[in-house]
């Protein structure tokens, strides 16, 4: 029997309806989005593991922002704004490097200390006199957990801190000693031309697991179950069939796997996913975590990102079978890519009536009840005029 972590139970006569159609190929509405459901929540960018000495950093530029993680001399892992304060150039232009013992701007030379202060600016007699810390670089929140390097670009927030958002998971999650991991292949990058909650809505349910995921119903279709967004966190579980092996890949996965005997029986042969709302999942297998999330390029187009992570003192055994759940993974999301593609496309047809849930995609729904709390525009059926959104945003805002 697969243990759920909460009370899920559905409620009786909920409403089985979707965001509508409009919502997704608006370009107001996404403004919104980036300002009350991206910036301002959390968003993961990697793990320690990707910058384990002083000087490493790490970058990540979405929805018009650009976040800057570097280690200090002091070990402490700290986040800013990428942004020199001179002429707001990139301080570092690379995705991942070492910037030994201090930052410098590329554009006119201002140089940072490690942990953001200001060390100088070039020629600083043609400047007044300049405070290291006022013309330091502009920093971010930032908070560590399991490992994994959570920001938000606006200080402070809708949620609460990540430790107590992420709290209903952390006993099960603790298992996997996922600050002690190292990379396996880097951070990856993709994108896909939908709209990012499209993205977001395949990947919350698993009612189209046995028809469109050939290999997942192999390892573990019978056993799956969602449980749905509650306080920002969902959670989905399953284990191995007990006879999985019909793929390829499932075979040789589930015949290779070692017995895990870190983990609880529960969790042996389990692959288990946790979204954080807004755009994020943390997934666990036997032998890795990873994460992966969305951001909108536009209405039409969205970046994937994520990496995996692994045991450091992983066994052959552990490496080949994170290969083949990778081959798994990669599958799939080619799979949810092409599902997400035709389901998109139908909202712009005068056609298309809207969602219409099955008790199994409640999890869907909950994700929508978060988006509309945070921007609630999104519960209007008919679609507002474009120059009228961010006001009458506002306003349903007020009043709520």
């Amino acid at each position: 029997m697969n243990p759920h972590l909460r009370d899920v139970a559905i409620p009786n006569d909920w409403d089985r309806r979707g965001l509508p159609g409009w919502s997704y190929h608006s370009d107001a509405l996404l403004e919104l989005e980036k300002e009350h459901v991206f910036r301002n929540h959390w968003q993961i960018v990697g793990h320690v593991c990707d910058i384990p000495d002083a000087g490493d950093y790490l970058t990540m530029d979405v929805i018009g922002e650009r976040a800057l993680i570097v280690r200090g001399k002091d070990g402490v892992v700290r986040g800013f704004n990428n942004m020199c304060r001179h002429r707001g150039s990139r301080v570092v232009a690379d995705s991942q490097g070492n910037c030994k013992n201090a930052l410098v701007c590329p554009f006119h030379g201002w140089v940072y200390n490690l942990d953001g202060t200001l060390r100088g600016a070039a020629r600083p007699r043609s400047f007044p006199d300049l405070d290291k810390t006022e013309f330091g670089l502009m920093p971010l929140d930032l908070e560590i957990w399991m490992g994994f390097i959570f920001i938000r670009f606006r200080n402070g927030g809708p949620q609460p801190s990540v430790a107590e958002l992420l709290r209903p998971i952390e006993p099960e999650f603790a298992h996997y000693k996922a600050a002690d991991m190292v990379p396996s292949w880097g951070i990856w990058t993709q994108k896909t031309p939908v709209n990012w909650k499209s993205v977001r809505d395949v990947d919350n349910e698993g009612y189209h697991v046995a028809m469109a995921h050939p290999a997942l119903q192999d390892l573990y279709g019978a056993t799956y179950f969602d449980e749905p967004f509650v306080n920002g966190v969902s959670r989905s579980f399953a284990t191995y069939n007990p006879h999985a092996g019909r793929r390829w890949s499932v075979k040789n996965y589930v015949k290779i796997a070692p017995e895990p005997t870190h983990l609880p029986d529960h969790l042996r042969k389990a692959w288990v996913y946790y979204g954080i709302f807004p755009n994020a999942v943390l997934s666990v297998m036997p032998e890795s975590v990873q994460f992966y999330q969305e951001f909108p390029l536009s209405t039409g187009e969205t970046l994937l990102r994520g990496a995996i992570y692994r045991y450091r003192d992983e066994s052959r055994e552990q490496a080949a079978a994170r290969y083949l759940s990778f081959r798994i993974d990669r599958d799939t999301m080619s799979e949810d890519v092409q599902l997400s593609v035709w389901s998109n496309e139908s909202m712009l047809s005068e056609a298309f009536g809207g969602f219409y849930l099955s008790d199994l995609e409640y999890g869907v729904r909950t994700h929508h009840d978060h988006l509309r709390k945070q921007v609630p525009v999104l519960g209007l059926e008919t679609a507002p005029e474009e120059k009228d959104m961010w006001n009458l945003n506002d306003a349903l805002r007020s009043r709520a």
